[in-house]
Formats: structure tokens, C-alpha cells, sequence
């Protein structure tokens, strides 16, 4: 299967976060068939990471990225520069440029290098799959992390900090609120004051950011609610607890606070005389340091990613193939 006919077949497998199973079977059929020791770790019932490496052999480098995508599903469609569909390049592009870019280095290399590749579950969501595989790391030197770079080595990526707002009040008839406590203004209030503190910014990596993703509560027009609650995203450029303080001494009493998930700001490695950028996304490379020293770079462009004409172009697809085995070399020989 070529690689943009992998693509294609991978787009085509629904793989949304929490329901992996059928394009890890499909990875762990075709990695076998390609020659590789290919097991499955468990994760969870009915969920589980791809690792594959060559028989006998301690892998060098390894190439890795993530099954899951976001919702929905969208199959995959092609023009003569584009294919299209959800993962198409965030991110199974970038699969099938990992297992033919490992493919290259074995056939090529005469043995100088040995890859290995590791694909996990729930980046999209909760990197479970990443931190799982991280207890069973099997000592490589290099890990190649891929995401939508455009191709380009990323040498910072911003964190992520997952906040639950939780306001409580007293149902009432809404034809006499003085009798309730709305949860629901008190949470707005919360979020406004949220939206004003200012944060933290950085010439190098650019400004921390909130995006307030999920607002429900309350029962009915007619009634004074009782329960309200919000999740919150920020994206770090730094150490987050100065930025919790703050969160806390800002929402006060009006909410009760939770911090779900934190994902910490990283600075990574530079590979000599090739492009480099700053993002502004989260990767799994946090939840894997036991697998090497990270870098991070693949096809396709973050600004296309989890939208309904996501895509990514065949020629960056083939040219990663070649830039994933430059980076391997060069890192090996460093």
C-alpha cells in the first residue's frame, strides 16, 4: 500500500477518541505484514496503543503520533494536490509518513539506524494513551513526535490547563427570584471577571490564551437555577501556578474551581539548518519523556486540523517521509 493510499485507507477508519479499536487492529495487520514485532498495549477495555519495532533489535528512534481524532467523522475524498477527510492530517497523514519514512531507514541504512513506532490512543482528549505508554518505554534514544507543523521543526509548544467552573445557588419560581440564587449569573459573573484578568505574554512563544468551550446548566425559562458550570481552557507559556492563584483569587466564592488537566509548556530540541516555528497546540511529548529526547515536526497545517475541510497536501506527505528520515539520521549521528 502506498502512502497516499494508506492515508486514505486511515482517514477512512472512524477512530473519534474512545473508539480506537478498529484502526489499531487495521495498524497492527499491516505493521506485521511489513515485517515488525507488532503488540498492542493495553490501555483500556477495548482501547489500546500500536507499538511495533524490528525483531530482535533495540530501536534507536522512534516515530510516533495518535489514532484518535475529534468529531465527526468525515471520510476521505482526494483532488490532485489534497486529501480530505477527519485525521487526514491531524493525524494520520502523518502514520502512514512514519511508517514509510521507517520503512526507508531500514531498507536504506543497512542497520545504521533502528526505528520503531508507537501510535496511542486519546491525545485528542486526555493523552491516556501517552501516559500509559510511557510505563513502558522501551529505552530508545530519539523519539519524532508527529503533528501538523508544516513540515517544520518546533522548538516550544505551548501547555494546556483544563478548568471547571461549578456555581450552586437555590431554585426558585422565576416569578419571584428574590426567593432563589441564580448559579447561573453567578457563574456568568465568574466567567466575566475570568475574561478580564489579563494574562501572561511572551515575546518568544506569544500570549497565554483562555477559550471558555462548554457552558450548561439550568432547567427551564421559568425557573431560578440551581447548578451551573463551565470548562475552561487556557494555553500556557510557562510554569501555571501563578496563573491558578490568580483563577482562584478572581472567581472567589462565585464558583468552585477544579483543575482537570494540565499539560506544562515545553521547550525542545533543534535539528541543525532546518525550518523552525513556536505553536500554540499540546502534544502527547509531555506524557512521553521515557521514550527519548523529543522532537517534533510533521505534515499538514494546525489551521485545518479539527474543521470540517480538514486536508492535507500529498506533496508535504512525501516530503515528510524524506525529512522524517533526515531528522533520524542526523540525530544519530549527532
Amino acid at each position: 500500500m502506498d502512502l497516499l493510499s494508506l492515508t486514505r485507507r486511515l482517514v477512512d477508519i472512524e477512530s473519534i477518541s474512545g473508539n480506537e479499536r478498529a484502526v489499531g487492529e487495521f495498524l497492527l495487520a499491516h505493521l506485521s505484514s511489513l515485517g515488525y514485532a507488532a503488540t498492542r498495549m493495553e490501555v483500556s477495555p477495548e482501547r489500546f496503543n500500536v507499538y511495533a519495532v524490528v525483531p530482535g533489535r533495540k530501536p534507536d528512534v522512534v516515530f510516533s503520533t495518535h489514532m484518535d481524532t475529534v468529531p465527526p467523522f468525515i471520510p476521505s475524498s482526494e483532488d490532485s494536490d489534497h486529501i480530505y477527510g477527519r485525521g487526514s492530517c491531524d493525524a494520520k497523514g502523518i502514520i502512514a509518513a512514519q511508517i514509510a519514512a521507517s520503512e526507508r531507514l531500514r531498507k536504506e541504512d543497512d542497520g545504521a539506524i533502528t526505528p520503531a513506532l508507537l501510535f496511542v490512543v486519546g491525545e485528542e482528549r486526555d493523552s491516556q494513551g501517552a501516559t500509559l505508554a510511557n510505563e513502558h518505554a522501551p529505552g530508545s534514544r530519539f523519539l519524532i513526535n508527529g503533528e501538523p507543523t508544516e513540515n517544520r521543526i518546533v522548538i516550544a509548544s505551548k501547555g494546556t490547563l483544563r478548568v471547571e467552573l461549578v456555581a450552586r445557588g437555590r431554585m426558585a419560581h422565576s416569578a419571584y427570584p428574590e426567593l432563589g440564587e441564580s448559579a447561573i449569573d453567578k457563574l456568568l459573573d465568574a466567567l466575566h471577571r475570568l475574561r478580564l484578568m489579563e494574562l501572561p505574554t511572551s515575546s518568544e512563544v506569544g500570549p497565554c490564551t483562555l477559550n471558555i468551550g462548554v457552558i450548561e446548566g439550568g432547567e427551564a425559562p421559568n425557573v431560578v437555577p440551581a447548578y451551573a458550570r463551565a470548562q475552561l481552557l487556557y494555553r500556557l507559556i510557562g510554569p501555571s501556578e501563578e496563573l491558578k492563584r490568580r483563577i482562584g483569587e478572581t472567581v472567589g466564592n462565585r464558583a468552585e474551581v477544579t483543575f482537570v488537566l494540565e499539560i506544562p509548556f515545553v521547550r525542545l530540541r533543534t535539528v541543525n539548518n532546518m525550518p523552525s516555528m513556536v505553536v500554540a497546540f499540546t502534544t502527547d511529548i509531555p506524557r512521553l519523556s521515557n521514550w527519548g529526547e523529543p522532537v517534533l515536526l510533521g505534515p499538514g497545517s494546525i489551521h485545518v486540523a479539527h474543521t470540517e475541510r480538514e486536508r492535507v497536501e500529498k506533496r508535504q506527505l512525501h516530503e515528510a517521509v524524506a525529512l522524517y528520515c533526515a531528522v533520524a539520521r542526523k540525530l544519530i549521528s549527532a
